[in-house]
């Protein structure tokens, strides 16, 4: 089993950025697809991006095309989410997703191991 950490939310106004890091431990990191999803309240969790285990393939969810950028240092065993020109709808929490394989995941059941989750507010 995986163990993820995530790290970086905060409270910030629209406009601004964000990086989000998930450092895992218990597994091969080189091996894992990582992703990042988010879940506002009231609202299902939702895809926001993924890649592939040696990072040369990532996706992205419509509501973050242009904003955000995922990527991962497997020597660091950590993902990290670049988050940019924040938006009020942006606010939710952030949880970091693992599993053992080699593409892309786009969906929940695609994903083993989960994070706690970190908390990102954008005020308008």
């Amino acid at each position: 089993q995986v163990h993820l950490v995530e790290s970086g939310g905060g409270l910030v106004q629209a406009g601004a950025s964000l990086r989000l890091s998930c450092t895992a431990s218990g597994g091969t990191f080189s091996r894992l697809r990582m992703g990042w999803f988010r879940q506002a309240p009231g609202k299902e969790r939702t895809f926001v991006a993924g890649i592939s285990w040696l990072g040369g393939t990532t996706s992205y969810g419509d509501s973050v095309k242009g904003r955000f950028t995922i990527g991962r240092d497997n020597a660091k065993s950590t993902v990290y989410l670049q988050l940019n020109n924040l938006k009020p709808e942006d606010t939710a929490v952030y949880y970091c997703a693992a599993s053992p394989e080699r593409y892309v995941g786009l969906h929940e059941s695609e994903y083993t191991d989960w994070g706690q989750g970190t908390q990102v507010t954008v005020s308008s």
